[in-house]
């Protein structure tokens, strides 16, 4: 072992031995990946390891991805490399009782395709991840059957587990979006003619139920397990709903409760964009609202449940989970809340801090939020970890992506990412009585770079600040009232390019004159400035050269090609379809 090895290895307190992993990127493309060999064509029929094999608390921490075993996404060896996998270097124990139970239980478990195939519309499959003694994190069983390709199922593992400890008993719920790699194996038809549907925007979202439980049957006194629920939907707050109902159920009845639990999805009406529906789930019924878009704000006055919103009835499917309160995990960065939003709109980098993975993801999927209208242009990870499969792609010595919002919970990520200009450090504050020791960062914001160009609105900084100390209820209601302060922020600052837009649309004249003349004119950064300097913007900035320097800047982020080529192209379509017309 290296004597960066070792330093890694002592900075690291994990809960898991060490594991090959990749710690070193690749410029091979997805073709060159594809592998020479045929994968199990379903995650369960993967050997099941010991459920109940745990290490002892009291024994050193080590960290999982130490090995100098290199991987790919796909977990292929490169042409001139020797690369060998985890199932083929690390021994497995023999199946637990445990385990040898659950195997039964999932293979009795019957599923039409079709009904599969309904269920798909909203949740692609649970997956049931354990604890290895000797492998660390590893999925036992996924029902429905689903294909996974293998770089999928070491992400899913790691992602669905804490990289820390957090407490001796207990559960906590988080959420992590992954790459999606199945759609080249489908292509090269190595899915084994699995139904798996198409990637919307190239990721899974995972949605973890993870506990820790004494077990004194285990050889470490704790059984650890997490339930997975698997989508490529980004519906955050509906999902962690769904995990949060089901999780302690399964941990009691097992696989019978995920078997009622498939059928009573496979039984909603398709995800229409938009609707408000009604869902039913394991004795309970979920009003629901889907956003027409990825990129659409879903607003609680514009809410279409035929009544006032209240937040404990009606679900926004895809804004940040309410629970706790996003104010308190913000609550040592409050007054910083306007820069953290300033450096959103500017496709700014940030590391995003917490004490775990709940609140980490909760932070991630807020801030995202506030980034619509604009089309996402940048990657984003709710809670993230140095075995996935991306992290030598997104953390290195290279600047960071523009844009991308990495949450992380180990230390390990204050020293690798230590040149990042911007760090948020997330947690429930000292009124809400959290005595959590963070590793990382102590709570706050930190940047090395940003002066903020618009004033911040002090009163309602006020009220936030001293909502924090109020009911949980308060503390709901002051963050939506946050929520949509800075989500209108997000219209207004596209208010001066809209107006001059307007000007670029061709008159009706010159759609019947000009020969195909049906699209936007060209966008003219010299004309937008003169048009900003006439008629000002409603953001109230600091000053006139404050509000050119913001302006310049963002014409200058993919964030700003992305929104124009989303209006042409609305434009585009509107007067096609006024001509056929």
């Amino acid at each position: 072992m290296t004597e960066a090895t070792t330093e890694m290895e002592q900075d690291i307190g994990l809960l898991y031995p060490s594991r090959s992993g990749s710690c070193t990127g690749s410029t091979e493309t997805i073709a060159s990946r594809l592998p020479s060999e045929q994968p199990s064509p379903t995650e369960s029929q993967i050997p099941i390891h010991g459920i109940g094999s745990f290490q002892n608390p009291s024994s050193p921490l080590k960290s999982p991805s130490l090995s100098n075993v290199q991987d790919t996404h796909f977990g292929l060896c490169l042409v001139g490399q020797k690369t060998m996998t985890r199932s083929r270097t690390i021994p497995h124990p023999a199946k637990s009782d445990t385990a040898l139970h659950l195997s039964s239980e999932l293979a009795s478990f019957e599923f039409e395709p079709d009904r599969a195939v309904r269920m798909a519309q909203w949740v692609l499959a649970f997956a049931i991840v354990n604890f290895d003694l000797d492998v660390g994190p590893v999925i036992c069983g996924v029902h429905p059957p689903l294909y996974l390709a293998p770089a999928e199922k070491e992400n899913i593992a790691f992602s669905s587990f804490p990289d820390s400890l957090q407490f001796e008993q207990g559960s906590e719920v988080h959420s992590f979006r992954i790459q999606d790699f199945g759609t080249p194996y489908k292509r090269a038809g190595l899915d084994h003619g699995n139904n798996r549907p198409d990637s919307i925007d190239g990721y899974i979202y995972g949605y973890s139920h993870f506990s820790q439980r004494k077990d004194n049957a285990s050889k470490r006194g704790y059984q650890q397990t997490s339930l997975v629920l698997l989508s490529h939907l980004q519906y955050p707050t509906l999902f962690t709903i769904l995990i949060k109902k089901l999780g302690p159920l399964f941990l009691t009845h097992g696989v019978p409760i995920l078997e009622t639990a498939c059928h009573n999805i496979a039984n909603w009406c398709s995800p229409s964009p938009g609707v408000t529906t009604e869902l039913g789930f394991l004795g309970s019924v979920l009003h629901v609202e889907l956003p027409i878009n990825a990129n659409i704000q879903q607003l609680t006055e514009t809410a279409s449940f035929h009544e006032k919103f209240d937040p404990n009835l009606h679900l926004l499917s895809s804004i940040a989970p309410l629970d706790p309160p996003p104010i308190s995990i913000f609550e040592a960065s409050l007054s910083h809340l306007w820069s953290i939003w300033e450096c959103l709109m500017l496709c700014e980098p940030i590391l995003v801090f917490g004490s775990s993975p709940a609140t980490t993801s909760q932070a991630v999927w807020w801030l995202r939020d506030l980034l619509r209208p604009i089309p996402l242009a940048n990657d984003f990870r709710p809670y993230f970890t140095i075995h996935d499969k991306d992290h030598a792609l997104l953390v290195n010595k290279l600047p960071p992506k523009a844009g991308l919002i990495l949450g992380v919970t180990n230390p390990f990520f204050q020293k690798s990412c230590a040149h990042w200009p911007h760090v948020l450090s997330v947690g429930l504050g000292a009124s809400q009585g959290d005595t959590t020791v963070m590793a990382g960062p102590s709570p706050g914001w930190r940047t090395r770079t940003h002066r903020r160009y618009i004033s911040k609105d002090r009163q309602l900084l006020t009220a936030i600040e001293k909502a924090c100390h109020a009911s949980v209820q308060h503390r709901i209601q002051a963050s939506l009232d946050l929520r949509r302060h800075l989500s209108s922020r997000t219209n207004t600052m596209l208010v001066p390019l809209n107006r001059y837009l307007n000007t670029l649309i061709p008159s009706p004249t010159e759609r019947t004159t000009v020969s195909g003349c049906r699209r936007l004119k060209p966008f003219s950064t010299v004309d937008f400035f003169s048009s900003l300097k006439a008629n000002g913007s409603p953001l109230p900035f600091k000053s006139a050269t404050k509000r050119r320097e913001f302006y310049e800047r963002w014409l200058k982020t993919p964030a700003f090609g992305l929104w124009l080529a989303q209006q042409e192209e609305v434009v585009h379509r509107t007067l096609q379809d006024k001509w056929a017309g």
